[in-house]
């Protein structure tokens, strides 16, 4: 099994690392900006963590709200 394991590292490691790092982007961001395209906080902060990879993926799409630095673009 540990040998299985190892064999899937190379590919799991990244896998972790992008799926660590969109996931505490999108949850500071989720946290720090009020306005929210469809739903709240509370509802973003479970997609963000419980949905992987899609999740934080999902809130950049069709969550985030309009800030006031993307009004001036």
């Amino acid at each position: 099994m540990l040998e299985r394991i190892m064999e899937y590292l190379p590919v799991l490691i990244p896998l972790i690392i992008i799926q660590f790092g969109l996931m505490i982007t999108a949850l500071v961001h989720a946290v720090k900006h009020p306005k929210y395209k469809t739903g709240n906080m509370i509802i973003w902060v479970f997609v963000i963590l419980f949905v992987n990879i899609i999740g934080p993926v999902l809130y950049f799409i069709i969550g985030k709200g309009e800030t006031e630095e993307d009004d001036h673009e």
